[in-house]
């Protein structure tokens, strides 16, 4: 009786939601609104990690691990005060080694429209059901505090790490702002692992070391960890191959003991594999050893032997002359006795200490480095003119079908002049025509950046796939808007340019000093004149000063070159700005 009482309040429950709540099935667009995984056009209509192409040619063990949802999250904008997310799952709920929440349960994130990021709880306010078939309910309440833009929070709803999701639907109040957030087009760092990997034993599934590093690293983390299966199989690697990733980490030592005569001649394969389709950095990880080794020294053996077969294949590797070939050791993973819950599977812990390590070497590989006085970030989502990730994501689609001879690269002074991707504000597009006449050109300008959403958006894939002859770099009239010291502009301005040529070594960057705006002059003069004593100019570095040309003989704005918040360009103002380039991007 007491079973058929809570079936039935249940039922009253999900009624009583449905009266009120706007249900929305990631699954029902023309592209499923999955982020986190490879093959997304195919997986229309499924939560899984591989497509159903790739069955026939992978072992059983690891095509039902490919089913799991590890890694994968749906990110959305709304402005709901309570989101509700209602799903099933296909197998069981809970594992020996894993709590239920890290199993078939959800992680809630929400970044404001300042940027800030916070994770969204429901203590309380969740429901795994009776049986393994019953529905899943997770209430997140009370989401009003940071809701400040008019499409309120962008959340990031991770999936479960160690379950097939079947359903899913997410729900807010009628009347609430719902709306997808873009596709990742980026590269993704694609992560071939083992349980670890694939998030075992993280408390919740935002803590599996790939998820911490897709929030610290804020790009695109396709988890490829198929639990006690990471045997470095052919198919595998095929399969990774497919994947147009920007790095690939191959962490399988901790399953190959089994293997271990095999792993100098798999991880010799799986690299040339890996080569013939791809030029992307490949770093090969050690096992991290497992902490009762210390008390134990044939299990501390398993991991010795392991570790020198994959460096032995390292070596061959570099005497064959494969390039951009990385290795990981144990030491620099560094776990700490408190870095496992069972001797072989991370705690939370231990997948802060996998991240803060893979971080480490990512950071170099990749060239992620902060500048002196600015970490990379996303712009805010502040102004409501635009929205700047959508932006972001049509500067990389551009990339990939044209070839820009011209980067024109700054804030709103750029971004509303006119060109491509193009925006509802064209201030004068026959300046523009003319000055690029016969030349493909990509506006890089966004509305508000700064010099710190310059350096996330060039580490974040806009400069890849392109060899432009000419770069325009006009970037710091919002650093001095909140006002930050010269000094601190013009070296970020500096530091942002070698950023660049490291990146576009065969580029003309020209580097165009502060325009002249009202009410700060003494502001932008500071900058720019140490602009002139900081910047390193050469044969394809130049610094460009329009100052003479937007100003009056007092050194005040031409008013008659300026809108009326004497900060952008008027019509004519581009007109004069196009006259000036005219003979140095041709």
């Amino acid at each position: 009786m007491r079973k058929y009482t809570f079936l039935l309040y249940l039922l009253c429950c999900t009624l009583a939601m449905q009266a009120q709540m706007v249900w929305h099935n990631p699954l029902s667009e023309d592209t499923a609104r999955v982020q986190g995984r490879g093959w997304n056009m195919e997986l229309k209509d499924n939560y899984h990690r591989m497509p159903d192409r790739l069955k026939p040619v992978m072992r059983d063990a690891v095509w039902q691990l490919s089913t799991n949802s590890a890694g994968l999250h749906i990110d959305f904008y709304s402005n709901a005060p309570e989101i509700v997310v209602r799903y099933t799952v296909s197998g069981n709920k809970t594992l020996p080694n894993l709590t239920t929440i890290a199993v078939s349960g959800l992680d809630l994130y929400a970044t404001d429209c300042h940027g800030v990021t916070d994770w969204c709880a429901c203590p309380g306010n969740y429901s795994f059901g009776q049986a393994t078939a019953d529905t899943i309910t997770f209430h997140y309440k009370g989401l009003t505090y940071h809701n400040q833009h008019r499409l309120g929070s962008e959340y990031r709803l991770f999936l479960p790490l160690y379950n097939t999701v079947t359903w899913l639907e997410i729900g807010t109040p009628e009347g609430s702002v719902f709306k997808w957030s873009p596709l990742s087009t980026e590269r993704p760092i694609v992560a071939y692992g083992t349980s670890i990997a694939q998030g075992a034993s993280a408390s919740r599934p935002a803590m599996a070391w790939t998820n911490i590093l897709q929030r610290r690293l804020d790009t695109p983390i396709y988890n490829m960890g198929f639990s006690g299966n990471a045997w470095m199989d052919e198919a595998v690697f095929d399969a990774l191959s497919e994947i147009d990733a920007r790095m690939y980490i191959l962490d399988c030592m901790p399953n190959m003991y089994r293997w271990k005569e095999d792993i100098y001649s798999r991880t010799i394969a799986g690299v040339t594999k890996l080569r013939q389709k791809s030029e992307a950095p490949i770093l090969l990880v050690e096992n991290d050893g497992y902490m009762y080794g210390h008390t134990n020294p044939s299990i501390a053996e398993e991991a010795k032997v392991t570790n020198e077969e994959l460096h032995k294949a390292y070596e061959a590797l570099l005497k064959q002359g494969v390039k951009n070939l990385h290795y990981l050791t144990m030491e620099e993973i560094g776990l700490t006795p408190d870095a496992q819950v069972d001797g072989w599977h991370a705690s939370d812990v231990g997948m802060e200490q996998y991240a803060a390590a893979y971080m480490e070497k990512i950071t170099d590989i990749l060239d992620l480095h902060p500048l002196t006085d600015y970490t990379a970030v996303r712009q805010r989502r502040e102004p409501a003119t635009y929205e700047w990730n959508e932006r972001h994501e049509a500067v990389l689609q551009r990339h990939r079908t044209t070839q820009p001879d011209v980067l024109m690269i700054g804030n709103s002074i750029m971004h509303y002049w006119a060109g491509e991707p193009s925006h509802r504000i064209h201030r004068n597009v026959e300046a523009w025509n003319r000055l690029f006449e016969g030349l493909t050109v990509t506006n890089m300008g966004f509305g508000w950046d700064r010099i710190e959403n310059v350096l996330w958006r060039i580490q974040h894939g806009e400069l890849e796939g392109v060899n432009p002859k000419h770069i325009c770099l006009m970037i710091g009239t919002n650093n001095i808007s909140i006002g930050e010291k010269s000094e601190k502009i013009a070296r970020g301005i500096v530091e942002l340019t070698e950023a660049i040529r490291r990146r576009q070594p065969q580029a003309y960057i020209h580097v165009l000093k502060v325009f002249p705006r009202k009410d700060k002059y003494a502001d932008v003069k500071a900058v720019n004149q140490l602009l002139t004593q900081m910047l390193r100019t050469d044969e394809r570095t130049d610094l460009i000063d329009l100052t003479p040309v937007l100003t009056l003989p007092s050194g005040q704005i031409d008013p008659t070159l300026y809108g009326t918040d004497g900060l952008h360009p008027a019509a004519k103002g581009y007109e004069k700005v196009a006259q000036a380039l005219q003979n140095i991007v041709k």
